[in-house]
């Protein structure tokens, strides 16, 4: 059960890094509506396989920038 809640914490972070990427935008945040904005949650999982086979590639890193 804790590997289970380790990833799903881990989606949601990831998901909120997306999300703050998106938000740095000034072209996307032109773009969205008071009704987007509203809609924002990094409890999405249409980008997660949860499913099947999964490919990682330990010496690629996704282009998130982190602050340290």
């Amino acid at each position: 059960m804790l590997s289970l809640h380790l990833l799903q914490s881990a989606l949601v972070f990831i998901n909120t890094l997306l999300v703050q990427s998106v938000l740095k935008d000034p072209a996307w945040r032109k773009k969205m509506t008071d009704a987007d904005k509203r809609g924002l949650s990094p409890l999405f999982w249409s980008n997660a396989n949860l499913y099947g086979t999964i490919d990682i590639d330990m010496g690629r890193r996704l282009d998130l920038d982190l602050v340290a």
